[in-house]
């Protein structure tokens, strides 16, 4: 791990029960710049700032920069009242993929904030095996079924606890290293 993941994953540990977590607006794209700060400020030049090119993963190219903040836009009018609903906004989130870096770190926590508020639930990152979680969000481009699914079975009311949210950064983090679409 380098010094840019061990800071941001310190950061990452340092939320749990801070007032700045709970100063983050929830379910909006300021929220998500908010974390992406916290998390990267100082680390990159970018923390919290929208990308203004055009990036991809393994083939896959994410939301057009040009066309980003219509579909940030439309992404915080998505409904957020049911499981299905947030899982939906999860995944759009994820293809627009709005940070040159760090979008996978800070988008998990925005989806277990807007859990939190709306269901009292947050997901069990550490009951989703990562292959199974990258493979799913990869097809979740064309239908959201498979990750909506994945997710519904980690789902937990253990909203407060500080075990559960601690072993989920730490598969936050590890999902990260190298070599996450390997079987």
């Amino acid at each position: 791990m380098n010094n840019i993941d061990e800071t941001s994953k310190k950061r990452a540990i340092e939320l749990f029960g801070s007032p700045d977590l709970a100063a983050f607006e929830v379910g909006t794209t300021k929220g998500l710049q908010q974390i992406h700060t916290y998390l990267f400020g100082g680390l990159y030049d970018f923390a919290g700032e929208i990308r203004t090119l055009n990036i991809s993963k393994d083939g896959f190219r994410f939301a057009n920069s040009l066309y980003l903040k219509d579909a940030l836009h439309h992404i915080e009018e998505m409904p957020e009242t049911t499981f299905e609903e947030i899982i939906e906004k999860y995944a759009e989130m994820n293809i627009a993929h709005p940070f040159m870096e760090g979008n996978g770190r800070s988008t998990r926590i925005w989806l277990d904030l807007i859990l939190k508020k709306n269901l009292g639930k947050c997901i069990d990152w550490a009951a989703v095996h990562k292959n199974d979680y990258f493979e799913a969000v990869v097809r979740s481009h064309v239908n959201v079924t498979e990750l909506r699914e994945l997710l519904r079975t980690a789902l937990t009311d253990k909203v407060n606890d500080r075990e559960v949210f601690m072993k989920g950064i730490e598969q936050s983090y590890y999902y990260e290293e190298p070599d996450n679409y390997k079987g």
